[in-house]
This record gives C-alpha cells, sequence and structure tokens, in this order.
C-alpha cells in the first residue's frame, strides 16, 4: 500500500485544544501598575547625605529598622548613577565566600593556591564599576565580619581587587531587631560612615500615592577641587591641631564601639566628606549628617560647631591676591586658613602661587603671630623647585626653617 493511499484512509487529527487562559495575567498587570511610581523635586537629607558618601568613595552603613525602605533607598541611587547593583545578604555566606575559595592549581608548591572570588565580584570586576551592597550585616556572625575587612576597606576578594570605581554600601538592623544580632566589631565598624535610616510618614502617604521624592547626585564641580581639598585640609588639621584628644577615641561600651567613632582612619573619611561637601555644594544637614557619621556624635557635634564659626576664605583666591585679604584675628582660624593656603600650593605648585603663599605667610609675621605660621612655613618652604629665588616674605622665617633644615645655611 502506497503512503499516500495509507494517508487518504487515516483518520483525520483532532483539532489541537486552544491553550489555556493565562489566569494571572490581569493579577501581574495589576501589580506592575501598583510598583509603577514617578519622582518629584523634593529633599531628602538622608537620601543626600548616602549620596554624598557615595560619591567620596566611602563606604557607607545605613542602620534602621526592617522594612523601613534601605534596600529601596540602594536601588534608587544606584539607578540615579546608572551603575549596577549587586546585593549579597552578608549574614548567609561564610568566610570563605569574601575570603575567597582555595582552588588548587597543577603545581600549587610553584604558583601557590588562588582564592576564587565568588560570581557578583567578578561581574563587578567585568563591568568596571557599580555598586555592591551588603545587606543584615549585623546578622552576620563575628567570623563572617572579620572577613569583611579587606572586602571593604582594600576591596579584595578572594584573589580579585574590585576597581575604584565600585562603591561599597551596608545595612543592618539594630542588634535588638536583628535575627541573631551581632554588635560589629571595632575594626569593621571604624571602616563604614554610619547613617541613620528613618521614615518619614508624609513621604511614605505620598510615595503611596505613587511620587516619591526625586533623588540628586550630587556632581563635583572641577573648578573647585582643588580649592575644596585644600580648605578640608586647613579645617581639619587646624580643628585637630585645637583637639588634640579626639584624633582617636574608642569608645568604653560594646555598642558605642560597633559605631562611629574618632581615629585616623576615620578623620581621613571626614576630610573627602568635606572636600566632596565644598566641591559639590552639598546642604549643611547632609554634610552635617555624614560628618557625624565618620567621626561620632561627639567630635562631630565639636567639628560642625568649629565649622560654623570658621568660614574660611577661599585660598586659591587668596593665592591669586595675595595682598588684598585680611589675616583672621582668632588663632584657629588662622592656623586653619595658612594651613589651607600651603595645601592649595601644595596641589598645584607654581613659582607664582609659592611666591603667593609666602606674602600670606608674611602677614603673619606682620601680625605678630609667627608661631602660628611656622609649621605651614616649613610646609611651604619643602615646596620650593631649587631653580626659584628665596622670596622677601621668607625673611621672618629664616631662623625657624634653618633649624628645621627646610632651608640651607646659605640663607
Amino acid at each position: 500500500m502506497s503512503a499516500d493511499l495509507e494517508a487518504a484512509q487515516a483518520p483525520p487529527a483532532e483539532p489541537s485544544a486552544p491553550p489555556p487562559p493565562d489566569l494571572l495575567a490581569a493579577a501581574d498587570d495589576l501589580n506592575r501598575r501598583t510598583r509603577a511610581w514617578r519622582t518629584e523635586p523634593a529633599r531628602s537629607p538622608q537620601l543626600e547625605a548616602l549620596a554624598l558618601a557615595v560619591a567620596a568613595n566611602i563606604p557607607v552603613l545605613l542602620w534602621g529598622e526592617p522594612g523601613i525602605g534601605k534596600s529601596a533607598g540602594l536601588e534608587r541611587l544606584a539607578a540615579g548613577l546608572g551603575v549596577p547593583l549587586e546585593t549579597v545578604i552578608a549574614s548567609v555566606h561564610e568566610p570563605s565566600d569574601f575570603a575567597g575559595l582555595p582552588v588548587i592549581g597543577d603545581d600549587p608548591a610553584a604558583t601557590g593556591v588562588p582564592m576564587a572570588p565568588p560570581d557578583w565580584a567578578v561581574r563587578l570586576a567585568r563591568s568596571g564599576r557599580g555598586m555592591v551592597f551588603f545587606d543584615e550585616l549585623s546578622s552576620a556572625p563575628p567570623a563572617v565580619q572579620a572577613a569583611l575587612l579587606r572586602v571593604v576597606l582594600e576591596r579584595r576578594v578572594g584573589s580579585l581587587t574590585l576597581p575604584e570605581p565600585v562603591r561599597v554600601v551596608a545595612a543592618a538592623n539594630p542588634p535588638a531587631s536583628a535575627a541573631d544580632g551581632w554588635h560589629l566589631s571595632p575594626p569593621l565598624a571604624n571602616r563604614f560612615v554610619h547613617l541613620h535610616w528613618t521614615h518619614q510618614p508624609r513621604t511614605v502617604a505620598r510615595g503611596m500615592a505613587g511620587t516619591w521624592p526625586e533623588l540628586t547626585v550630587p556632581v563635583v564641580d572641577p573648578g573647585k577641587v582643588a580649592s575644596s581639598v585644600a580648605r578640608a585640609r586647613g579645617t581639619v588639621s587646624g580643628f585637630l591641631t585645637a583637639r588634640p584628644g579626639l584624633a582617636h577615641h574608642l569608645p568604653a561600651d560594646a555598642e558605642a564601639r560597633g559605631g562611629a567613632w574618632p581615629s585616623p582612619r576615620s578623620w581621613e573619611m571626614a576630610l573627602r566628606l568635606l572636600a566632596t561637601g565644598y566641591a559639590t555644594g552639598a546642604s549643611g544637614e547632609a554634610l552635617s549628617s555624614a560628618l557625624i557619621g565618620a567621626i561620632g556624635d561627639g567630635a562631630g557635634m565639636e567639628l560642625l560647631a568649629y565649622l560654623e564659626e570658621l568660614d574660611l576664605p577661599d585660598p586659591d583666591r587668596v593665592l591669586a591676591n595675595p595682598d588684598a585679604f585680611a589675616l583672621p584675628e582668632r588663632g584657629d582660624r588662622q592656623l586653619a586658613f595658612l594651613t589651607s593656603v600651603v595645601a592649595s600650593v601644595q596641589g598645584e605648585p607654581t613659582r607664582r602661587r609659592w611666591e603667593a603663599g609666602w606674602t600670606v605667610l608674611a602677614k603673619a609675621v606682620d601680625a605678630g603671630v609667627p608661631d602660628v605660621a611656622a609649621r605651614a612655613a616649613a610646609d611651604l618652604a619643602v615646596l620650593r623647585d631649587t631653580d626659584w629665588p628665596v622670596p622677601s616674605g621668607i625673611d621672618g622665617f629664616v631662623d625657624l626653617l634653618r633649624l628645621s633644615g627646610a632651608l640651607p645655611g646659605g640663607g
């Protein structure tokens, strides 16, 4: 029997059954609509403080009760920056997940045993930029916290180094409300800017209506970079000279040691935050929150009071016309200002700016306070190019500089 005859005698195929209706299609559409939202111009100081610390590339730790919107804030920030976000739940990982898993090669005695990084670190390294978000940090046991030290400070994950543009942010619940919560170890806590994440009932109500505050990402003004760094250096150096006891102060109780406290490391973070705040024009409220989050309540409040009364002139403008300014009257302001002037010269060491710096320091001699300018004079002298002649403004510091070795005996 031929194939055509067999086909003709075969019973007709039954029509295929129509696909079952998608019973969840309407529900999925409804859910998408509830997740849709828009933004409106509105100030959110805590979002501004977070964005400021991220712009300064300093690790940030958000403290807040569960369900308060910490993760949502990070997602909005990453979207605003246009960078990928990798979320890592710290509490469910082992120390080896951050220190790296050993991978045996062909000849371990010759090549060693490399530590393989996890997939999220590889993705960030390939991207070259992004943000890693360590959630539930206070629920991670001490061994995991110890493994995170190198990740947070050195950006090392196993044998992989995360690119510099990758930002580090973490979130934690207070130990009382965290599942099996632990206090943070002092070495890990001192590597973060601590921000307390709270909710505003009006903001939540407005968000439920479909509108959330617009996130403004701080942008550094390239024209303000040098003067902002110089001002920040003068301010922090002047403050610590006046309050040396605040250079390092480890709190006595475990809970306070797991938060923000002053140390040389956290003062460096405060310096970067202050410089970034100057260069971006950040709001005073956001800058205050970030500074207190770096060095703690006590040192932070004293620094903010110092900043209110300081009001330093722009060192770059002074160097452009050194004869047209008046030296501040208070000793602490004089020291901070002269330090900022030298730091500004150091950032762009030209002969004209170096000589202008001596004109500025000479005013301290004329005002009868050469001791205030002594340290700044020694630092400025070190910046001298051997081809530059010694300016007349240095005369009041010759003996001091010779004793310090910053000026040759021949003058």
